[in-house]
């Protein structure tokens, strides 16, 4: 069973920055592409990051040049560096990966951006 498990939420005041993690288990097959999405109260889930297995990447313009995704393929762990923190970046951050063609999610970790 693929399971997704984020951590490094909390809250952080603007200007600061954080880190979340993501651990992937449960499964040893190919896992296609990681990244993260966010959903804040009374929005869509939007995407802000994606990293595919060969290392391309993808960001969304609202965090380009703050956000930075990586990859530890041996720890199936993808992190989300954010930096210059805003307090529009606040919302759920989901983790999520795509194994063997088929989507997988975390359970979220809150990240709150004092003003």
């Amino acid at each position: 069973q693929v399971q997704l498990v984020e951590s490094g939420g909390g809250l952080v005041q603007a200007g600061g920055s954080q880190r979340l993690s993501c651990v992937l288990s449960g499964t040893t097959s190919s896992i296609n592409v990681m990244g993260w999405y966010r959903q804040a109260p009374g929005k869509q889930r939007e995407s802000v990051a994606r990293i595919w297995s060969g290392g391309s990447t993808y960001y969304a313009d609202f965090v380009k040049d703050r956000f930075t995704i990586s990859r530890d393929n041996a720890k199936n762990t993808v992190y989300l560096q954010m930096n210059s923190l805003k307090p529009e970046d606040t919302a759920v951050y989901y983790c999520n990966a795509v194994v063997e063609y088929r989507p997988y999610w975390g359970q979220g970790t809150q990240v709150t951006v004092s003003s």
